[in-house]
């Protein structure tokens, strides 16, 4: 998230990282730090930050409707019933990226989530810290914490792939898990809905 800690679209303050594309802007103001719930949708958002490892968020966000073609929504059970050809399917597809290991461990965790003992939703909303403070600027804004590393530690015992403790902690951001928009910007403290592009806050 580079930029600014935060920068005024539209005449609202958002988050610096949230303004260099349209796209950006409306997922920031819409989907992130919005609390996200469901064991499909959760899945995605998973599988999505472990495609994004190493790749910038938009290229990620602009491909984002063609992974859920490819991924079958994301539905757990679907995905993890893929074999050999769904592999060489995805591999061969030009609108998603095309990383083996990612996408094998994108059916991995798929699988995983079928065994395990309670819902996903509820698994990672279990390390949700009952406190975080806001942070004031984006340079205040941790890329792991403890609880991003415990949650790592304990997907990956579950078997889950690509699930390292940065890779948690921009899910945990992302699902509402944690609200790490700048003390300035204008979805602080908002994120119990989303927000309309545009919109000001009462």
């Amino acid at each position: 998230m580079a930029g600014g800690s935060v920068r005024r679209v539209n005449e609202l303050s958002r988050c610096g990282w949230a303004t260099s594309a349209p796209d950006y802007v409306a997922y920031h103001d819409e989907e992130w730090g919005v609390p996200l719930r469901g064991e499909q949708e959760l899945f995605e958002r998973l599988s999505l930050e472990a495609f994004q490892s190493g790749l910038s968020w938009l290229i990620i966000l602009r491909k984002r409707p063609n992974f859920r073609a490819a991924f079958a929504g994301f539905d757990p059970a679907a995905v993890a019933a893929f074999g050999d050809a769904d592999v060489a399917r995805l591999l061969g597809d030009a609108g998603i990226v095309r990383n083996r290991l990612k996408i094998e461990a994108a059916i991995a965790n798929a699988r995983a989530v079928l065994e395990l003992d309670r819902p996903l939703d509820e698994l990672l909303w279990s390390f949700a810290p009952a406190q975080h403070a806001r942070p004031a600027t984006l340079a205040e804004v941790p890329a792991t914490t403890p609880e991003s590393k415990a949650m790592a530690k304990e997907l990956k015992r579950r078997g889950f792939r690509f699930v390292g403790p940065t890779t948690c902690y921009a899910l945990m951001q992302a699902a509402g898990l944690v609200d790490d928009h700048v003390a300035d910007c204008f979805r602080a403290g908002r994120t119990g809905s989303p927000t309309p592009v545009g919109s000001i806050p009462d």
